[in-house]
């Protein structure tokens, strides 16, 4: 047991001392970096960790430390990316200490402002009971609005749903104006600016009319709010007294002004690796990081640079694709594992003959007694594993392949969240409009007039349909609007619901949409089992629009959980994990880095992050490949050159092969 004796200061500036008894050795349990950012007390401390440097221990031995010296759990907000990282921080502390640390005010970015805005929505102008859109409704929204604005002409080309929902967010979340979106990323549409404009105030009315907030809203109103000079924003403010945000570098440009909001008083903590800021697509700012010391001026630097994942052979290899980059914090990672074997740079006669390697290679590792599961092959982008795919299947090696659609973002599991929405919602009209069109000789003209009806209040959920007089609530609607009124008016459990929906529901799946609907099922039942975890809907439906529960939704049948499977994963995807046996596929100039990337230092610089953040996920074994020929429809076989990446790479820090 550790006896400490703390001086700090007061409002006064008085001293104030006090004993601290720690039944945690934090000294000895941690290295001297981690040691000195979890004892980290009162100020503002930018954590440069690392890729393996014992980030997440160090967050959770400073939460354990931070309540035993006295402070209340519920003052530490701690904001993540995924709820996941938050729960198992809070879980692994409360397991250091005890259950105190649950009390901490723990999430992501966007839950904490659903539940903030929820809280003090009046003082915001909001309905608490507003309904979150998610990335697919807002699309949903905005190709309603197009065309009944009729931007859409025949003979002339405009964007696209999902590019305008982009340009829209990419606004937002950079702190740029939509014009400057469009002539940098889209300048093909310039002369489309001032239609784009018109939809985006039609946007922003039509989500206000119909109580509704997208992802980028939560966000804008959270930071409204703390920038306010009002009772509750400052009663919010003075209740937080240590602020930590987890992969900073990740960070947008109003997810950095929200921080700043939210640390009044200074005491802010930000973890993250500048080396590992791979997500400009998504609007998130490498320069965050970069800038937080002039952000917070008397911000103490601490870097994490001990790694427990790599040989020191991985780590030289990697330290060196980061050394050339143009703008960083300088770090060196080292390791005090036992050295092993030099990352291996291999060139392919052709793709079709990387591909033969990675098997080959692939199943003498299964030999040694590595398990696929503890195997990985990642890409730059996902078209580049076809042809692996292709071999893998010959040589019945089982893989799972890390992207594609996401479980929420299904047409079948979106339409049995419309019914409930609507339930919770009766203005959610985008949900009407996608549940009404389910519907056999229901078009887009009947929906609207219904919609129309429902706005007008001439159809009505609270009163049972089968006293409604209305023509539109025809003999084919009946069994709808009875669900409807069902579900808004009867005290249920979500569970409860989710039942009576996919009932009524899984005729209209069955008979008319999925010829693969036996395996989609497995999607709904699936769905069916994360309801009995809710007693509130609109928990439920928040969840579902701000964070799907992960560890629920496995792509996998009940069959295949047991089964090993090697995988196969952007790189994008991959950030964050590890495997024994990391393989680097088709490191090609012009593909890795992408030929677009010349066109810009900062792409180009991220791309070179990337190939950190892929070396950095191999534990024991490092293989990089390319192809030396490459066949193009167009121009025929053309000879490749390595990544520039790579071609630099001295002998002494990789061995290089030559395939025949």
């Amino acid at each position: 047991m550790q006896k400490i004796t703390l001086k700090r200061f007061n409002n006064s500036g008085n001293i104030i001392k006090r004993n601290v008894h720690y039944t945690i050795d934090y000294e000895n349990l941690l290295n001297a970096a981690q040691f000195e950012a979890a004892s980290a007390e009162d100020g503002s401390y930018l954590i440069i960790a690392g890729a393996g440097t014992g980030k997440t221990r160090t967050l959770v031995y400073r939460l354990a430390r931070l309540i035993e010296t006295g402070y209340d759990p519920q003052s530490i907000l701690l904001l993540t990316f995924t709820r996941k990282a938050a729960r198992e921080m809070m879980n692994r502390s409360s397991l250091l200490l005890d259950e105190r640390c649950e009390k901490i005010s723990g999430g992501t970015f966007h839950s904490f402002a659903n539940l903030t805005l929820r809280k003090y929505a009046k003082s915001l102008g909001l309905s608490s009971g507003f309904t979150i859109l998610d990335q697919g409704d807002s699309e949903d929204v905005v190709n309603l609005l197009r065309n009944q604005m009729k931007l859409v002409t025949t003979g002339k080309r405009f964007p696209l749903k999902q590019t305008l929902i982009k340009i829209f967010s990419l606004a937002v979340n950079t702190g740029k104006t939509i014009g400057e979106i469009v002539e940098q990323e889209y300048p093909h549409f310039r002369d489309d600016l001032d239609k784009i404009f018109e939809l985006h105030k039609g946007y922003i009315a039509y989500k206000y009319q119909n109580n509704l907030l997208d992802y980028d809203d939560l966000l804008i109103f959270l930071l409204r709010f703390l920038n306010e000079d009002s009772l509750p924003a400052r009663k919010l403010r003075e209740g937080i007294r240590f602020v930590m945000v987890d992969e900073y570098q990740d960070t947008n440009h109003l997810q950095a002004e929200i921080t700043r909001g939210l640390a009044g008083n200074n005491n802010v903590m930000v973890v993250g690796d500048d080396a590992q800021s791979i997500y400009a697509f998504r609007g998130a700012s490498f320069q965050n990081i970069m800038d937080f010391p002039k952000l917070f001026p008397d911000t103490k630097i601490i870097k994490l640079e001990e790694n427990y994942r790599s040989t020191p052979e991985i780590l030289n290899f990697t330290n060196r694709i980061y050394q050339a980059a143009i703008q960083k914090y300088d770090k060196e990672l080292f390791s005090r594992r036992e050295t092993g074997e030099l990352p291996a740079i291999i060139a392919a006669p052709n793709v079709e003959m990387q591909a033969k390697f990675i098997v080959e290679r692939v199943l003498d590792l299964r030999e040694e007694g590595i398990s696929l599961e503890d195997i990985a092959i990642l890409f730059r982008s996902s078209y580049f594993s076809f042809e692996l795919e292709i071999e893998l299947q010959k040589a019945n090696i089982p893989f799972v392949k890390v992207g594609g659609m996401r479980f929420l973002e299904t047409a079948h599991i979106k339409d049995i969240l419309a019914f409930l929405r609507i339930a919770l919602n009766p203005k959610d009209v985008i949900s009407w409009y996608r549940i009404l069109l389910l519907h056999e000789g229901i078009g887009p003209k009947t929906a609207q007039k219904i919609l129309t009806a429902l706005e007008s209040g001439q159809i009505s959920i609270e009163a049972d349909p089968e006293r409604s007089e209305n023509n539109l609530v025809t003999e084919k609607l009946y069994p709808l609007f009875k669900l409807i009124y069902t579900l808004h008016k009867k005290k249920m459990r979500p569970s409860e619901m989710a039942e009576l929906v996919i009932e009524y529901y899984y005729p209209i799946f069955m008979d008319k949409y999925y010829d693969d609907y036996k395996k989609r099922k497995k999607d709904i039942d699936t769905f069916q089992n994360i309801t009995q975890r809710y007693e509130r809907l609109d928990t439920l439906i928040s969840d579902m629009a701000i964070e799907p529960p992960i560890d629920s939704v496995s792509e996998l049948g009940e069959e295949d959980k047991n089964e090993e499977l090697l995988t196969l994963s952007t790189i994008h995807s991959a950030k964050g994990l590890e495997w024994h046996s990391v393989f680097i596929m088709h490191a090609v100039d012009g593909f890795f880095p992408s030929s677009r990337a010349a066109e810009s230092l900062d792409a180009m610089e991220e791309e070179r992050r990337l190939m950190y953040v892929a070396a950095t996920r191999a534990k024991k074994n490092l293989f990089i490949t390319y192809p030396m020929n490459i066949y193009d429809r167009e121009s025929g076989t053309t000879l490749s050159k390595p990544s520039r990446f790579i071609s630099t790479i001295t002998p002494d820090l990789a061995a290089g092969f030559l395939l025949e």
